[in-house]
């Protein structure tokens, strides 16, 4: 570890919400899942009104938190699907289309899970 800063999976959630905001991500919301499903702790849910800002905003997270020693696990779905999955193992990153995400409805798929942030 060499003194490197090392995010627990709530730091590494607000992380991943900030880099998206950075980026003008909207309707931003954190997720915390701990208590229903076993596979991750969190999920951070996110819009983009093109298939640029959703590459833009993946490639930013994963390089960003490769300098961080953290690395991604898996990615499902790609820019131009208007979904896209990228698995830090404790936090689950989805990048939706305004389309897409209203299909997939995530949030009320996982109505039980407390919503840690909401960012319009």
């Amino acid at each position: 570890m060499h003194g490197e800063l090392q995010l627990n999976p709530l730091e590494l959630a607000h992380k991943l919400v900030s880099l998206a905001s950075d980026f003008q991500a909207e309707d931003i919301v954190l997720l915390d899942i701990t208590e229903i499903f076993p596979f991750a702790d969190y999920f951070v849910i996110l819009s983009v009104n093109s298939d640029r800002q959703a590459k833009a905003i993946q490639e930013e997270m994963i390089s960003s938190l490769k300098k961080q020693k953290i690395k991604v696990y898996g990615i499902e779905g790609t820019t131009g699907s208007g979904w896209q999955l990228l698995d830090f193992k404790d936090v689950v990153v989805h990048i939706f289309s305004v389309g897409k995400r209203e299909t997939y409805n995530l949030e009320e798929l996982w109505i039980d899970a407390p919503r840690i942030v909401s960012v319009q």
